[in-house]
């Protein structure tokens, strides 16, 4: 059986054939996941998302607003849920064009039940990597804007390995003003050592 990454994961489906929407439906809700599905991609784009593990199976050939010109859209409103894509008569520019564009997999029609939930499986778990990692830097951010100036300094030269002293005649300052503006920025942060210095701060790269 294929495992929700999350119990409150969702499995959005927007495809114009009733049948195709029907039979994805049912064979993802066999698995446990849970479903939502729309017929147009104007239905989709009026649903308000929550800050769940989410990922899209998106039909190529829709009318009016047709897959990649949802996936362009998403992809400059910010919205960053991987998006399977399938499609009865996909050409190779489509395909390479919805890859390109970041496309988690692309699926021919009839798709295999079995092909369908490892896209799926793939997805969410991509979707709840980003999210986690998110969520850290977003971590991170809120704790150096702690920081006064000068902290952040002396954090950043601490975390490029240099000692106190070789900090104070950086900054030209005494070697006492740079361990307290340390400590603090130590506490701050809390944090430990130099280790848990250079960890955090690669939380935004």
């Amino acid at each position: 059986m294929f495992e929700p990454i999350n119990p409150q994961s969702r499995v959005f489906i927007v495809d114009d054939d009733a049948q195709t929407l029907r039979a994805f439906e049912r064979i993802l809700r066999i698995e446990g996941f849970a479903v939502d599905t729309f017929s147009s991609a104007s239905e989709f784009l009026k649903l308000p998302l929550n800050d769940v593990p989410s990922c899209l199976i998106l039909d190529l050939n829709l009318p009016g607003v047709d897959g990649l010109r949802l996936q362009e859209a998403m992809k400059q409103a910010s919205v960053r849920i991987p998006i399977v894509f399938v499609s009865g008569s996909a050409d190779v520019a489509s395909t390479a064009s919805a890859m390109r564009y970041g496309a988690v997999d692309f699926l021919e029609k009839p798709v295999d039940d079995v092909l369908l939930l490892d896209a799926v499986t793939r997805a969410l778990e991509q979707d709840a990597t980003q999210r986690l990692r998110h969520d850290d830097t977003t971590k991170a951010r809120e704790l150096l804007a702690r920081l006064t100036p000068r902290e952040r300094e002396v954090c950043d030269l601490v975390a490029r390995g240099l000692l106190n002293k070789q900090i104070a005649d950086r900054l030209g300052t005494s070697h006492r003003t740079v361990k307290i503006h340390r400590a603090r920025m130590m506490q701050k942060l809390n944090v430990e050592s130099v280790a848990d210095v250079v960890r955090l701060l690669s939380r935004l790269e």
